[in-house]
């Protein structure tokens, strides 16, 4: 029997960068959120549940909207919560501390209801229907295995915005397409004709098709287990650092560069798109009106 994968949706930090829970904003002609396109690509790639993490700040206005029956029943749904007091035993928040903890750490907030193969997601990232097929594929392929993990490699031409510059996640990958190694590289832009990177000792040039993390990734259950062990580590070493985030990226170098783990990255041409910057709105709306022409979704997602 196929073991369908789980979707985990990072929504608690709804808000931080747009100032409006964004995740609820309507882009869609029925007023649908990125989030609902994003389970209509998952449902029909084979996804069998979606499980949102979320903050007790705004759960019963998002348990309202995204409930089960939104989704015509096609998809289980399950809630967890990532909070700033979620923390091991024998740790506390440190006094003046007000940054959520990151991307891993909320990613450990679902370890009690997922058993299965399962992708991330950001809430508020549109990622298109061929990344959700690829990533599904390779999940049910690798469904019983452990430590063998995948991400979903955007171009980098596919992922820029119009606004101003954007931070991602720049890969090298060796020749069986595995990982080798994620640098955070801030301030990418193209800049006449080209995309660079802004250093402090100036610019650098990123081919259009480098690959590039847009925190689209796929884990086995075991993921959880490294991730609560060395949570443990980061805090020790960052408790006097209140900025200090425990991000995905940093548990995926360090298991894919000490060889615990392998990450494929799996290609895609599709495009991606976020609201990155107030401005990128009416560019996301105009871009699902495209798609809605060109037949990828019906112009009324749930109805």
């Amino acid at each position: 029997m196929t073991v369908k994968p789980t979707l985990l949706v990072l929504a608690a930090g709804m808000g931080s960068r747009y100032g409006s829970l964004k995740q609820m904003d309507g882009v869609g002609p029925d007023g649908e959120a990125i989030i609902d396109y994003s389970i209509y690509d998952a449902i029909r790639a084979g996804f069998g549940k979606v499980v949102f993490v979320i903050r007790h700040s705004f759960e019963k206005e998002f348990r309202e909207i995204f409930t089960p029956e939104r989704f015509g029943g096609r998809i289980a749904v399950e809630f967890v919560f990532q909070e700033l007091d979620m923390l091991p035993e024998g740790f506390s928040v440190p006094e003046g501390r007000v940054k959520p903890w990151g991307t891993n750490h909320a990613v450990i907030m679902a370890a009690g209801v997922i058993r299965e193969p399962f992708a991330v997601i950001n809430a508020d990232d549109f990622y298109g229907k061929d990344a959700y097929a690829t990533i599904s594929q390779y999940l049910q392929q690798v469904a019983g295995q452990h430590d063998r993990y995948c991400m979903v490699g955007y171009q980098v031409k596919n992922t820029l915005s119009d606004f101003g510059a954007v931070s991602r996640g720049v890969c090298e990958v060796d020749a069986q397409g595995d990982l080798v190694s994620m640098v955070e590289r801030t301030k990418i832009e193209r800049t006449d004709g080209r995309i660079v990177y802004h250093e402090e000792d100036g610019d650098h040039p990123l081919p259009d098709d480098a690959p590039v993390s847009m925190n689209l990734f796929g884990f086995t259950p075991d993921y959880f287990e490294h991730s609560e062990k060395y949570f443990k580590v980061f805090l020790k070493e960052n408790m006097d650092n209140l900025k200090a985030e425990y991000y995905i990226p940093t548990m995926v170098n360090k298991l894919v560069s000490e060889g615990t783990s392998k990450m494929k990255v799996l290609h895609t041409d599709a495009q991606w798109f976020g609201v990155t910057y107030k401005e990128d709105r009416p560019k996301v709306v105009a871009k699902i009106e495209e798609l809605i022409r060109q037949g990828v979704y019906p112009r009324s997602l749930w109805k």
